[in-house]
């Protein structure tokens, strides 16, 4: 069956987000008392942030949830823009009628802060943020209430990230999945979780869905 939907996880994969992803975790554990290397901050991209503090120190995880939020969203607009070929493709893709929707990790006001400032804001039918599950990706809960949002059919869907747990959460929802190449976890880590497909552009979705 074609694609006739394509639900987008959105840091890493639509909105280049890396550096003040990584920025704020630096910054919210050396506020903390630790240091911590780049390659470590880089570990922490995909998963709610709520996990990782968690994992951390249990006892302060609320309130380094709080410093990371205060940093990231402070510093938001200086870092943050598309990745190459996102916006026309996104674009082309939506004057094709093919359904569009956001599933990701991030809470609700960021994630209008991220579409708002790439002009992507206008092209999605759909957006399921932190606040809107009871269970986050790898969890198919996100993906399945956007399919259902959309009244879309798992055999004519496609899941796209850069982080396995989008890719897991696409096969835990029996949805055909992406990875773009482009993500800081390494494509041939990504390559192990088995996806559908590689994006090494995001113009590849084109192709993808051509009748």
């Amino acid at each position: 069956m074609n694609i006739h939907t394509i639900l987008f996880d959105l840091d890493g994969t639509l909105i280049d987000t890396n550096e003040l992803i990584i920025e704020s975790f630096i910054h919210t554990f050396q506020h903390y008392g630790k240091k911590l290397a780049r390659e470590e901050a880089i570990e922490f991209i995909g998963p709610p942030l709520k996990d990782t503090f968690l994992q951390y120190n249990p006892v302060q995880a609320e309130s380094m949830m709080e410093t990371y939020r205060e940093h990231n969203k402070k510093h938001h607009d200086d870092y943050v823009t598309a990745f190459p070929n996102v916006l026309k493709t996104i674009d082309r893709l939506h004057q094709k009628n093919i359904q569009l929707g956001i599933v990701t990790t991030k809470l609700r006001g960021t994630v209008g802060m991220g579409l708002r400032v790439t002009q992507l804001d206008s092209y999605f039918k759909t957006v399921i943020t932190l606040d809107d599950v009871t269970c986050a990706k790898p969890h198919p809960e996100p993906v399945i209430k956007a399919m259902n949002e959309l009244g879309a059919s798992p055999e004519s869907t496609l899941m796209v990230g850069d982080n396995s747990h989008d890719i897991e959460a696409g096969r835990n929802a029996a949805v055909k999945t992406a990875a773009v190449s482009w993500s800081l976890k390494d494509r041939e880590k990504l390559l192990a979780y088995k996806p559908t497909y590689m994006l090494d552009d995001m113009q590849d979705l084109l192709k993808i869905t051509e009748v």
